[in-house]
């Protein structure tokens, strides 16, 4: 857990003892770290900093879903947050190759907390929170894979083996998804 006031503690220290000057943290940082800090993640969630725990403006999340369609797979997203955070929402893409309603072939997310519906108020904790959510309620009403939203609304059956086999890996129509179980 990193917390606000090792950082203060640390300009501090840096300061007395002469060393270099410290980089003042943006309001962007220091929401971002409040964020983080307070996480309180489904149990099949992890948070990860391929950069380090120096650079909380860009992380990874796991998703493992405990129910629905995507049971057993495993989701990575990217987070990066902007310096002016929380008036902007962070931008998330999937790393993971889906069959999903509301993720296309390219990572990009549907999800309207973050898009037209961003509020200062909301967190990393509610965006992890709505990732998890498209995996256990996808929606075919709002999509970016039309085809998915198609076969999802038409026939839930037939969408149900699309995602089990390209969760195992294999060809969903002509595009092949690497195993995410």
């Amino acid at each position: 857990m990193i917390k606000l006031f090792k950082v203060k503690e640390r300009e501090r220290a840096e300061k007395a003892n002469g060393g270099p000057p410290v980089k003042k943290q943006s309001a962007g940082e220091l929401r971002v770290n409040r964020d983080i800090t307070e996480l309180n993640l489904p149990k099949l969630c992890a948070i990860s900093f391929p950069n380090g725990k120096d650079d909380l403006m860009n992380f990874e999340v796991s998703i493992r879903p405990d129910e629905g369609y995507y049971l057993g797979g495993t989701f990575l997203f990217s987070f990066q947050v902007s310096p002016i955070y929380p008036h902007e929402a962070p931008k998330v893409k999937c790393k993971t190759k889906v069959y999903h309603p509301n993720i296309d072939l390219e990572g990009n997310v549907c999800l309207n907390i973050l898009r037209e519906d961003w509020k200062p108020v909301l967190n990393i904790n509610t965006v992890i929170y709505g990732l998890y959510h498209l995996f256990t309620e996808p929606n075919h009403e709002d999509p970016l894979n039309h085809d998915a939203a198609a076969v999802l609304r038409d026939t839930p059956k037939t969408f149900g083996a699309h995602v089990r086999r390209a969760m195992t890996g294999g060809y969903v129509g002509q595009t092949f998804f690497p195993r995410c179980m």
